[in-house]
């Protein structure tokens, strides 16, 4: 893919050259969108709000990284869902059947190599990890999607959420911190090199 050459047919009105960047980035978009607010619904909602936005504001993209311009956008997004969220009540958290049972809403974790029990831990994990980060503040929760998700550096991040560079690095230390202090609540899902504390103490 083409990114410039697609961006540029893009800022023209090319609108089959903003679907294919649509395509290319959807699922990253998706999955920020999803870290940041904890819902799909919400994540999908965000998701389609940005790339909205972004078609509009294409005209004032000047260069660097797109795909860290974009991350600024969704996250601009997630920002007014959240606002939004504090003068309406909130959804559960995890998507329910009529009998109260949880849905399934790590479907891209499923790997046909895993054996059931694999895939049963790996989304045991993955719900922990979006426990963990639905209990950050806001403004830790973005960096860590940013850094150790969406894999922006400090200087990408910093553009994205309009911040100092050692702003950025504060609130990802402490994010990281209260990160791994929460995941230690489910230590048995946790790889060994990923535990504070051994079996024996637990």
């Amino acid at each position: 893919m083409n990114e410039s050459h697609l961006i540029a047919s893009a800022q023209r009105g090319d609108l089959n050259a903003f679907n294919t960047l649509v395509l290319h980035y959807q699922d990253m978009v998706f999955n920020a969108a999803l870290r940041i607010l904890g819902e799909e619904e919400a994540a999908a909602d965000a998701s389609q709000e940005a790339f909205l936005s972004a078609f509009q504001a294409l005209p004032s993209y000047r260069g660097g990284s797109f795909k860290a311009w974009l991350l600024r956008i969704v996250t601009n997004a997630c920002y007014d869902e959240l606002r939004r969220r504090k003068r309406r009540p909130t959804a559960p958290l995890e998507p329910q059947t009529d009998q109260g049972d949880d849905l399934e809403t790590t479907r891209w974790l499923t790997d046909s190599a895993l054996t059931p029990d694999q895939q049963l831990e790996a989304q045991e994990l993955e719900h922990a990890i979006q426990h963990c980060l639905d209990a950050l503040p806001t403004d830790f929760r973005l960096v860590v999607v940013l850094a150790d998700i969406e894999g922006l550096d400090y200087l990408e991040i910093a553009h994205a959420l309009r911040l100092p560079i050692g702003t950025i690095k504060s609130r990802l230390a402490r994010a990281r911190l209260r990160l791994r202090e929460c995941l230690q609540d489910f230590w048995e899902l946790l790889p060994s090199a990923f535990r504070l504390r051994n079996e024996k103490n637990a």
